[in-house]
């Protein structure tokens, strides 16, 4: 079954939030062609996932989510994860590469900044969803718009 809703082949024109429909994707392909900081791929009642490009010393942000835990997975590019109680208390500090997951438990402050010499590319999944459905965010300044 190809249903257009549910699996397709190969990055499309543009990218678009599929949930809350079935869906299965080649998602390192995915992650690797976004181009945007933030495109939420996926939007489901209980579960988020976003696309992430970071560009060489940018950031995702110091956040923090109250009730919502965090995972991200580097496809390509190294970063410093930053997790820690405070704000100004980033206790917990490691590299990520190619292959890592990184998990952020709800209430934690924590930022990943880029420090390589090409994009990081990641993509994170919120439970529950953190961003509206449809979320695309050019730039990292788009997102702090909001």
């Amino acid at each position: 079954m190809n249903d257009k809703r549910t699996a397709r082949r190969g990055p499309p024109a543009a990218i678009t939030d599929f949930g809350p429909h079935p869906f299965v994707e080649d998602l390192r392909k995915a992650t690797l062609g976004n181009r945007n900081y933030r495109t939420a791929l996926w939007t489901g009642d209980y579960l988020q996932m976003t696309l992430m490009s970071i560009p060489v010393g940018g950031d995702v942000g110091l956040e923090m989510h109250p009730d919502t835990d965090q995972f991200f997975r580097v496809e390509d590019g190294q970063g410093l994860v930053q997790i820690g109680d405070r704000e100004d208390d980033l206790y917990f500090r490691q590299y990520a590469y190619d292959d890592y997951g990184i998990f952020v438990p709800a209430g934690k402050w924590h930022n990943i900044t880029n420090t390589g010499k090409k994009p990081l590319k990641m993509y994170t999944v919120y439970a529950p969803p953190h961003h509206p459905h449809g979320t695309v965010e050019k730039t990292h300044e788009d997102a702090n718009e909001e």
